[in-house]
């Protein structure tokens, strides 16, 4: 049995409470007492342990085991409160600050109602200042009191087809023809004129709006005939663009003329490339081949390589 230990106390449960028990059995030992006991009631461990002695580690024989307690210090739970709280303040006001420096710098002064006489009158001169005249230069300003009346009646929106209409829809296209001369029409009586020289509105999905010739409508089958003495320098056939196609080049007045003769029904003219033709000689028959919305002949003159009005061109030349 060791010195001290009353086995009419129930078992330690603790390191501190065996200490204590351990320094109360020395003292009443060496004061000749016996040793004070603390009347702590705890219940009996569930299964005999040894038990480390506190000073030299061996295990104490007659003694339930000890939970051993751990005795690191921990935070204190309302000081990680505060830290945390404050941490979350702080990150907020962060926050705060950085949008409030954005919306300052991108905002104007008097977009947040900062506005003085002052500021205005700085940026005034400053305005003046950045307009002046330089040295030698004169500015005059002539004050006057008339004043300008401007009415919505005098503005008028247009379809580009009425530009084109009254530009082109009320031209004359009579004429008369004698069928005979060095310069002839391409019939040899007056025929009507469905569309003239210049731009126009496309009468069909490919037709073109830059008209360079004129239309004659002497309807389908009328013979054709050329206009002046000439060769036979081109002569296409197909169903595209202008068709069934002749040209014809002429020397007239020093200049190279050369005349068009398309839209021909198919295989209605036996002229040949190279060949020359007189004037008044049958070319083909009117058709509608290639790109048109009817029979008709497209007739054009181009002088010097440039195309000019046909109509006003068969007027100064053909008898």
């Amino acid at each position: 049995m060791t010195a001290g230990t009353d086995h009419s106390l129930p078992p330690a449960t603790s390191r501190r409470e065996l200490r204590e028990r351990e320094r109360a059995a020395a003292s009443a030992h060496a004061q000749g007492a016996p040793a004070a006991t603390e009347p702590t009631a705890v219940a009996a461990p569930t299964a005999p342990e040894p038990t480390a002695h506190p000073a030299s580690g061996a295990p104490r024989a007659g003694h339930a085991p000890v939970r051993e307690v751990a005795s690191a210090a921990r935070p204190a739970p309302s000081r990680t409160v505060r830290h945390s709280l404050a941490s979350r303040l702080l990150s907020f006001a962060a926050l705060v600050s950085a949008g409030a420096l954005v919306v300052g710098m991108s905002l104007p002064a008097n977009a947040l109602g900062v506005y003085s006489a002052e500021a205005e009158a700085a940026g005034d001169a400053e305005f003046i200042s950045s307009t002046a005249p330089l040295e030698g230069q004169q500015v005059t300003v002539e004050e006057s009191d008339e004043t300008i009346a401007v009415s919505r009646d005098d503005f008028d929106v247009k379809s580009w087809a009425q530009v084109l209409k009254e530009k082109y829809g009320n031209r004359s296209y009579s004429y008369s023809s004698t069928g005979t001369g060095a310069i002839r029409w391409p019939f040899p009586y007056t025929v009507p004129i469905s569309s003239g020289y210049g731009y126009r509105v496309s009468g069909c999905n490919g037709c073109s709006t830059d008209h360079r010739g004129i239309d004659f409508v002497p309807g389908a089958g009328a013979p054709i005939f050329a206009v002046a003495d000439g060769v036979v320098v081109e002569h296409t056939e197909n169903h595209w663009s202008f068709g069934n196609t002749v040209v014809l080049e002429h020397r007239i007045d020093g200049q190279v003329v050369q005349t068009r003769y398309a839209h021909m029904q198919l295989a209605s003219s036996p002229l040949q490339v190279g060949q020359t033709v007189p004037v008044g000689e049958f070319v083909g028959l009117v058709g509608s081949t290639g790109v048109t919305t009817a029979p008709h002949l497209h007739f054009e003159v181009i002088v010097n390589g440039a195309h000019v009005d046909p109509f006003t061109w068969l007027q100064t030349h053909a008898g």
